[in-house]
């Protein structure tokens, strides 16, 4: 299941893949009170990738002013910045949803999932996305190889994150290392194989759902190691209920599985 390649230059990549054209990407940012973080992280994704890699904002209505700071960059990049703003706070899970079905409808290659935060680093688009050759979801991983790649968390945050993926493992049978990681690129046939109608879970559970299904659906699942590194401004939106929400999601999965629901 894991396949670590070495990461070429992103350029021959773009060379090696394309036929009429290269691989449009789309990379989804969902946001709520990000404005200490929003404008540094747009500017070095889309400074730092090629035109064809675009980036949708997905903001529930952030009273810090986040939309107001997205649509200012926008004015510089109308063609590869977009955002959508939903109602409210309708957490993560509807927000990745939300752009998955914008990415489909808008010809999307690839789709990555990416935090607003900088604990994802944009330079490791870059491999991420070279991993994708051979692959249909590459997953930015934070312990494949037995490593822990984890910068400035608590220990009792890494104990229960390290210890959700040993239980996912365990329930579920997925070989993957670091199944709720939100550091991942799909192809667009892995999202459109998935009746996206069907997933309702939200943060540590959404992850791995969507994980789940790409693995049952036979679709060749690739990690890349990366480091994880925790927010140094703003605040966590993880909360007691994804944890509760994501201990009995993988029996549900699993069950569903079994009787042919999934």
């Amino acid at each position: 299941m894991r396949s670590i390649r070495h990461s070429h230059p992103l350029q021959e990549n773009v060379i090696r893949n394309i036929s009429s054209r290269p691989l449009r990407t789309l990379v989804i940012i969902p946001t709520y009170n990000e404005s200490e973080n929003i404008e540094r992280l747009l500017a070095s994704i889309l400074g730092r990738y090629p035109e064809w890699l675009h980036v949708l904002v997905i903001d529930d209505r952030s009273p810090d002013g986040t939309a107001g700071i997205v649509r200012m960059v926008a004015e510089r990049e109308p063609d590869r910045l977009h955002m959508i703003i939903r109602p409210g706070k309708l957490g993560l899970g509807t927000a990745y949803l939300e752009g998955f079905r914008y990415a489909l409808g808008h010809g999307y290659d690839r789709i990555m999932e990416m935090d607003a935060d900088f604990s994802h680093d944009p330079e490791s688009i870059s491999p991420m996305l070279d991993a994708m050759d051979g692959a249909d979801l590459v997953i930015g991983s934070r312990y494949v190889n037995h490593m822990v790649n984890v910068v400035n968390w608590p220990l009792s945050r890494l104990i229960l994150s390290k210890g959700a993926s040993i239980y996912t493992r365990l329930i579920t049978g997925m070989p993957i290392s670091d199944p709720t990681g939100g550091f991942k690129c799909f192809s667009a046939k892995v999202l459109r194989s998935i009746d996206l109608q069907r997933v309702h879970s939200q943060g540590y559970s959404f992850q791995i759902e969507m994980n789940y299904r790409a693995w049952k659906g036979g679709f060749v699942i690739r990690e890349i190691p990366i480091v994880f590194v925790d927010r140094s401004v703003g605040q966590s939106k993880m909360t007691r209920k994804n944890i509760y929400e994501a201990v009995w999601m993988v029996w549900w999965l699993k069950i569903l599985s079994i009787i042919g629901r999934l």
